[in-house]
């Protein structure tokens, strides 16, 4: 390739990342093992760091260096994704680590709403893609709505799934909003602390009986949101 020399090492990175030689989460070199590969300054092979960053294909952690990117969840805003679906059909494995399972009664008037003189199951994972964390959930689950769900194994299904599978939707109200991650969550996430997330707080109804109320926290460079419209919308 011509052309001056961070635009060439830019174009090896992604090549490699591309032909996937250097899945997401692989650690890319350090910038003092890129300049004795290619014989240059540290600015040059910054450049093109910087470069393949603002590109979305590189993602820059403190104290641990730089690794490809995962790739993004382009996911509808007026749409349900099922995370499990999505990172399948992205070619990676799948798992949904429980770290938490309760069944209990409301504390407040916004969980009674919800559980409508019923209880709740309250439960927290992990989604991991590829074996990384990938999104953290918190969930509430009215056990009026979803009795069955009290039993659940969520070793094959995770949760989520599970409901979109069971308990057909009627309403659904999603808020999306930014936040940097406190320590246990970013924990959780393999990540530093306060670094940017993407929380998508969501709640659905069955002909106005409340069925779940779940916060997922994601990554800020794995979650993308798209929104569509059809027609007259």
């Amino acid at each position: 390739m011509t052309g001056p020399l961070h635009q060439r090492i830019r174009a090896d990175i992604e090549a490699r990342i591309r032909s996937g030689a250097w899945p997401p989460g692989h650690r890319a070199p350090t910038e003092a093992e890129l300049m004795a590969t290619y014989g240059c300054a540290r600015m040059t092979v910054s450049k093109a760091m910087t470069a393949l960053v603002e590109a979305g294909l590189i993602v820059r952690r403190k104290r641990a260096g730089s690794f490809v990117a995962r790739p993004r969840v382009h996911a509808p805003v007026l749409n349900i994704p099922d995370i499990q679906a999505t990172i399948l059909a992205r070619g990676e494995a799948y798992a949904f680590r429980l770290l938490a399972r309760t069944t209990r009664r409301p504390s407040d008037d916004d969980e009674r709403a919800l559980a409508a003189d019923g209880g709740l199951l309250a439960l927290e994972g992990v989604h991991e893609a590829g074996g990384r964390p990938f999104a953290l959930e918190r969930r509430l689950v009215s056990l009026t709505a979803a009795p069955e769900m009290a039993s659940a194994d969520f070793a094959e299904k995770p949760p989520g799934a599970w409901l979109l599978e069971h308990v057909a939707w009627t309403e659904a109200e999603s808020r999306i909003s930014a936040v940097n991650a406190d320590a246990r969550d970013a924990r959780l996430l393999a990540l530093d602390d306060g670094a940017a997330c993407l929380v998508v707080e969501r709640r659905t109804w069955r002909e106005g009986l409340g069925v779940t109320r779940v916060r997922q926290i994601f990554p800020g460079e794995a979650y993308d949101l798209v929104a569509r419209f059809g027609p007259g919308a």
